[in-house]
């Protein structure tokens, strides 16, 4: 087959949408090698991934070549990918992040398109007026024109059927892995070697994702004021919800057990999983929890929101909480930090679990929705 993708977030995002296409392209290639794989982005960013495309002989990368095209980028992904589709005799195209181009009505091959969430119709505060109205545009549209949706999670299938009423039958549910670096043996030495590098305490609690609102960073850090003799490690970009969180720390003199980490490299954050006690992610709403699936392949207890998507991401075995109640996610933690014997039945377990999202898996599930009739 002939597949390609709207690989932008490939390129151009360093998290969350970029990990999703990074990792199932990577997947795909090589576990799928007979394909050919074409990957549409505005522009071809120099890093690993690029390198190494460069080096496979199944796959290649269509980017604007006129002046005008490389200025008006948007439109060239809205309406100038398709008639290329045909040029390059494609017969799937898949949108990897929420869109397709605005006239793929007029490509006579399969249209897909993964739909990770909703949230902005769901928690709209969250989100600028303009950007709810951009974004409900092109995913509304995205929807109707796709031949098949894939939802990250019966959670996100269920926020397209109830707010764009799509039929269930046209949405598969196919869940997210986390990166092939995740699913490495780790020895003590590494973790050390990482612990070092960034000058990480013996022994913390871990939190990743980008501080703002909706990640709810601040119900940790209250956590913290009860929780006494360890300390948080917080990895990810502040937003400015951060400062909300920063005044907290510092009036209730917490500056000194909670570290902030930005811009970790990939390669680095399965020794910061593995050197935590417990993983916490106390989000309010998402499309699945990545974050939630790194920690489980990494053996760290996960303590995170209860209900919606977030246990399909955690399995039975993690701990479940309500995310607006500090006090219940303190005893949650105290009671695993005196509990040895609890953190190791739950890791192990959760490792287990873990393996359902495991990257040929995922492959071998997409492969499936592409083939089908």
């Amino acid at each position: 087959m002939n597949i390609a993708f709207d690989a932008k977030r490939f390129f151009l995002n360093q998290s969350g949408l970029g990990n999703y296409a990074r990792t199932l392209i990577s997947s795909l290639l090589k576990h799928y090698p007979d394909n050919h794989y074409t990957l549409f982005t505005t522009k071809k960013t120099e890093n690993f991934f690029s390198e190494k495309i460069g080096k496979e002989k199944n796959i290649s990368v269509a980017k604007p070549e006129r002046f005008i095209d490389k200025k008006l980028n948007f439109h060239w992904r809205s309406y100038k990918i398709t008639p290329l589709l045909a040029k390059n005799d494609i017969t799937i195209y898949h949108g990897l992040s929420n869109e397709l181009p605005l006239n793929i009505s007029k490509f006579k091959g399969k249209k897909i398109v993964t739909i990770h969430d909703l949230i902005f119709l769901r928690y709209p505060k969250l989100y600028p007026f303009i950007d709810r109205k951009i974004y409900n545009k092109k995913f509304k549209s995205s929807c109707k024109s796709a031949d098949t949706i894939i939802a990250i999670s019966e959670q996100t299938k269920n926020d397209i059927m109830e707010f764009y009423s799509i039929p269930s039958e046209k949405i598969k549910v196919v869940y997210q892995s986390c990166d092939d670096i995740f699913y490495k043996e780790q020895t003590q030495n590494e973790t050390e070697k990482t612990k070092a590098k960034y000058k990480l305490p013996e022994k913390y609690l871990l939190c990743v994702g980008t501080i703002e609102e909706r990640k709810n960073l601040l119900t940790v850090v209250k956590a913290l004021t009860i929780v006494k003799n360890i300390s948080l490690v917080v990895v990810g970009k502040k937003k400015s919800y951060y400062k909300k969180v920063s005044e907290f720390i510092s009036k209730n003199n917490l500056d000194k057990r909670i570290l902030f980490l930005e811009n970790v490299p990939n390669e680095d954050l399965p020794s910061i999983y593995h050197g935590a006690e417990i993983f916490i992610y106390p989000s309010l709403y998402e499309g699945f929890g990545i974050p939630i699936i790194e920690a489980l392949t990494c053996k760290t207890p996960v303590i995170t929101t209860k209900g919606l998507c977030f246990q399909e991401a955690g399995g039975q075995d993690s701990i479940y909480i309500d995310p607006t109640n500090y006090e219940q996610l303190a005893i949650e933690i105290q009671n695993l930090l005196s509990s040895p014997e609890t953190q190791k039945r739950i890791s192990e377990n959760g490792f287990e679990y873990s393996k359902k999202f495991q990257p040929q898996v995922i492959a071998s599930e997409i492969m499936k929705v592409y083939s089908e009739d």
